[in-house]
């Protein structure tokens, strides 16, 4: 079923790695894993996004109680993380594989200098045939930054590398239409082609209660997948070989999309956390529907706080979202120019500016 694809993100969430009772690492099962990685690693480019940091190290933590605070998680992590990473390169090496580790946060997908420089980095250990074992970097990554879940982490990655396929490893083998623990008649969705309120709902948290992230985050990564032209497939880690034996009867696969945009405009559809956002007039409306630049001419309101260079959101009279994209300026300068003539720029500004807000190849208009 995976024979196909040429370059894999495999994302491990914590109770799949991690025992729950020990804190330990489930030594067997990883070099099964390990066993798959060296057979899949023969032909295609393959990232490792694992969880379980925090799990192995909130061993030494003295107080567990502690844990439920920030501080004492980023401890933990950071314990833990150094274990994870040993064994992944005792494991890898096993099968004469080099790994090397890299933790990211989600400013490092956000800020397109730093995503780039990621992309760049994950591509050279690649071409030096080692394999990336990434994760959140939570020892420094506060609630206001931090991605909360892997889930979305892979995704971001497989987007940043082109990959065709990102796999998530769970306590569960798939999608379903209600809580298979407290519903027998729930039916597995074995194939997905587009993600709508249906198959949103069906992920609802009242319905799905696996992993940290649950079955909510795992079906926004593949949402974030699928619009990058990669499949996402869910499937239980509980199998005799992890991804070997990956079939459609013990998974969900969403299927990528066909048509897709530009790396640029990929990036912007999918960010996290814009800094701000402008309310535009319905001329400005249609002049975005019809892949125009947005003029300062047509803003009716600003929101938040933004730099020059940040991504921003795009609301419509209505307060409904219509786009994203690139600020020419910042928030200060913004609040001078809006609803003021292009040709007027210059003159309250006292320099010269951009003509634009935000230029149409900044811009990726969302359908409603």
């Amino acid at each position: 079923m995976i024979n196909n694809y040429k370059s894999i993100v495999i994302k491990i969430g914590s109770s799949s790695i991690v025992n729950s009772s020990t804190k330990k690492i489930k030594s067997n099962w990883l070099i099964k894993l390990c066993e798959d990685i060296a057979n899949l690693h023969k032909s295609k480019k393959i990232v490792i996004v694992c969880s379980g940091a925090i799990a192995l190290g909130s061993k030494i933590i003295k107080n567990q109680k502690s844990l439920r605070r920030l501080e004492n998680k980023q401890a933990a992590a950071a314990a833990g993380q150094i274990e994870l990473a040993h064994q992944w390169k005792l494991k890898l090496k096993k099968y004469n594989i080099d790994a090397a580790q890299l933790l990211l946060t989600l400013d490092d997908s956000e800020i397109r200098r730093r995503y780039l420089n990621a992309r760049k980095t994950i591509d050279a250990l690649h071409k030096n045939n080692i394999i990336p074992i990434i994760n959140e970097n939570d020892t420094v990554a506060t609630e206001e930054i931090r991605f909360g879940d892997n889930d979305r982490l892979a995704a971001r990655v497989s987007q940043m590398i082109n990959a065709d396929l990102l796999i998530l490893l769970s306590d569960i083998d798939g999608l379903y239409s209600s809580n298979p623990i407290k519903d027998k008649n729930a039916a597995k969705i074995k194939r997905v082609r587009k993600i709508d309120d249906y198959i949103e709902k069906m992920a609802s948290s009242k319905s799905s209660n696996f992993g940290s992230g649950g079955m909510t985050t795992k079906i926004i990564a593949a949402k974030i997948c699928m619009s990058n032209g990669c499949a996402t497939i869910i499937t239980s880690s509980n199998k005799k070989r992890p991804l070997l034996d990956i079939k459609f009867e013990n998974s969900t696969i969403f299927y990528a999309k066909t048509s897709l945009q530009s790396s640029r405009k990929q990036w912007l559809l999918n960010h996290l956390h814009p800094s701000g956002s402008v309310v535009v007039d319905d001329g400005a409306h249609k002049a975005i529907i019809q892949n125009k630049s947005l003029l300062p001419a047509g803003i009716m309101e600003l929101k938040g706080r933004f730099k020059r260079g940040d991504v921003i959101t795009i609301l419509n009279s209505k307060n409904a979202k219509i786009g994203i994209g690139v600020s020419a300026y910042d928030i200060n300068d913004a609040k001078k120019i809006i609803g003021k003539k292009t040709r007027d720029i210059s003159q309250i500004l006292g320099y010269e500016g951009r003509d634009e807000m935000i230029h149409k190849d900044d811009l990726v208009k969302i359908s409603q």
